[in-house]
C-alpha cells in the first residue's frame, strides 16, 4: 500500500462517521434528499483534496464545507424555482433518531429564508455549532 492509498483511508475513515450530520445538514438547507448526497459527496471529494494536518476541527471544517457548498447550489437552484409551477415542498425524510427529526412545517419555514439566514439558523439553533 502507497503512502497516497494509506492518506485516503485515513481521510475516509475520518469522514464516515460525521456523514449523517453532514447530510442532516444538507438536506436541511436544500430540502432535496439528492442534492444533499450530492454536496456531502462534493465535500468528502474535497476533504480527499484537503490539507487535512492543518485542520484541527475535522467535524467543523466539515460542516462549513458543506454549508457553503449548499449556500452554492441554493443560489445556482433559485432560478429554476422561481420557474417552477405550484407549491416547492421538500422530499420527506423519516429519521430514526426522534430528536434529530425536523417536521415538515419547519423545511417550509426555512424555504421562506434566504440562503443566509437558512444556513445561521441550523447551524446555531438546531446544531449549535
Amino acid at each position: 500500500m502507497t503512502a497516497a492509498d494509506a492518506s485516503s483511508g485515513e481521510a475516509a475513515a475520518d469522514f464516515e462517521p460525521l456523514r449523517l450530520g453532514l447530510m442532516r445538514v444538507a438536506y436541511r438547507m436544500l430540502g432535496s434528499v439528492s442534492d444533499a448526497e450530492d454536496m456531502v459527496q462534493e465535500a468528502f471529494i474535497r476533504w480527499m483534496r484537503a490539507d487535512r494536518a492543518e485542520v484541527r476541527e475535522p467535524e467543523a471544517f466539515l460542516r462549513r464545507m458543506v454549508t457553503r457548498l449548499c449556500l452554492d447550489q441554493l443560489k445556482s437552484a433559485r432560478h429554476t424555482r422561481e420557474t417552477y409551477i405550484g407549491p416547492w415542498l421538500p422530499d420527506p425524510v423519516v429519521e430514526d433518531d426522534e430528536v434529530e427529526d425536523v417536521t415538515l412545517p419547519l423545511m417550509l419555514v426555512l424555504e421562506r429564508l434566504s440562503p443566509l439566514e437558512r444556513a445561521a439558523f441550523l447551524l446555531h439553533d438546531v446544531f449549535r455549532a
